[in-house]
C-alpha cells in the first residue's frame, strides 16, 4: 500500500466535483462517483489485494448519499487512527454561483428537491461544516473557468511535467483516409518517394536503406529541422494548457515509406526530451510490405 493514493471529493453541490474527477481520470485515477462512506474502508481493502494494479483511486462523496453521509466524519476518523494517508478535496462557490449553475442546468438540490436552491444551499453548508475543516485541499470555483480548475487539479495530484501528457505518433497514409482523433496532421508527400525504386519498393521507410534513401535529400533535413523546432517549441505550450492527449499524425500516399520514416524520427525526438510517447503506423500493412524491423 506504499504507493496507493486516496482522494475523496466532496463539497457543495454544484461546485464542480465532476469536473474534477474527470479531470482525475484523465491522471490515470480510477474513479469511483457517489460511493456511501461506510463502504471506503472495505473498498480500500480491495484495492490493497490488487496486486497494484489499482493505486490511485478518487472516491465523490457527497450529499446524494443522504443520510448515509453523516458516516464520512467517522470514516475519516477511522482512517486517520489508522495511519492511513489519503488527501480530502473540499469542493465550493458562492451562493449565487450555484444558484446560477443550477439555474441553468434545471435541476434539483439535493437537500432541497421541492423548495428553492438557496434553502438547500444552506442547509448543505451547516452539514458540510465539519468535514469542510478536515479537508487537505479546498477549491473555490466561483472565479475559476474549467481551463484554470484543470490546472489546479494538474498542479496538486499531475505527474511530473514530461508525463502529464500523453504523446501519440501515428503514420498514415492519404489513400485511407486521415485518421479523425489527429491534433495536428504533417503531410509528407513532397518527400522523395522509395516507391519508386525498385529495390526499397516493398520495405518501410523504418528499414534502414529506406531510411538512408529519404533522408539523403536536402529537403528531407530541411524539414526535419524545422518540424524539431516546431514541435520542441509546441509540446511544452500544450503541456501548459493542461491537455492530456496529443496526436501528431504524419501521412504519405500509402503509408508504408516517407510518413514510417518521419513518423520514428517524431517519436524518437520526443523519447530523447523524455515525453512519454508512443509509435503507431496505422495503414503500414495495408500495402505489400515484405521487410519491416520487428521492434517496430
Amino acid at each position: 500500500m506504499d504507493d496507493f493514493h486516496l482522494v475523496i471529493i466532496t463539497g457543495m453541490s454544484g461546485a464542480g466535483k465532476t469536473q474534477v474527477c474527470r479531470h482525475m481520470e484523465d491522471l490515470g485515477y480510477f474513479c469511483v462517483d457517489n460511493l456511501p462512506p461506510m463502504f471506503i474502508p472495505k473498498f480500500v481493502e480491495l484495492c490493497a489485494h490488487s496486486a497494484g494494479r489499482v493505486n490511485k483511486v478518487v472516491l465523490v462523496v457527497d450529499m446524494r448519499s443522504r443520510e448515509f453521509f453523516d458516516a464520512l466524519i467517522h470514516v475519516v476518523e477511522q482512517m486517520d487512527q489508522e495511519n492511513q494517508p489519503y488527501d480530502m478535496v473540499f469542493m465550493e462557490a458562492s451562493d449565487a454561483t450555484i444558484i446560477r449553475r443550477y439555474k441553468e442546468t434545471r435541476r434539483r438540490h439535493p437537500m432541497a428537491p421541492s423548495s428553492r436552491i438557496s434553502d438547500g444551499i444552506a442547509k448543505e453548508r451547516e452539514r458540510l461544516a465539519p468535514i469542510r475543516n478536515r479537508a487537505t485541499h479546498i477549491i473555490d470555483t466561483t472565479e475559476l473557468k474549467k481551463s484554470e480548475l484543470k490546472d489546479k487539479v494538474l498542479r496538486l495530484f499531475g505527474n511530473c511535467q514530461g508525463e502529464q501528457m500523453n504523446i501519440t505518433v501515428v503514420s498514415f497514409g492519404f489513400k485511407f483516409g486521415m485518421p479523425l482523433d489527429a491534433d495536428m496532421v504533417f503531410d509528407v508527400r513532397f518527400l522523395p518517394n522509395p516507391f519508386y525504386i525498385d529495390a526499397l519498393r516493398h520495405k518501410s521507410g523504418a528499414v534502414p536503406g529506406v531510411a538512408e534513401y529519404i533522408a539523403k535529400w536536402p529537403v528531407t533535413q530541411q524539414f526535419l529541422e524545422k518540424l524539431d523546432d516546431m514541435v520542441d517549441f509546441l509540446v511544452p505550450q500544450y503541456i501548459k494548457e493542461g491537455k492530456s492527449q496529443l496526436v501528431l499524425a504524419v501521412g504519405c500516399t500509402g503509408g508504408m515509406h516517407r510518413s514510417v520514416y518521419i513518423a520514428k524520427h517524431l517519436f524518437e525526438f520526443l523519447k530523447a526530451r523524455g515525453y512519454g510517447a508512443n509509435i503507431e503506423h496505422r495503414d503500414l500493412m495495408k500495402n505489400d510490405v515484405h521487410e519491416h524491423p520487428r521492434q517496430e
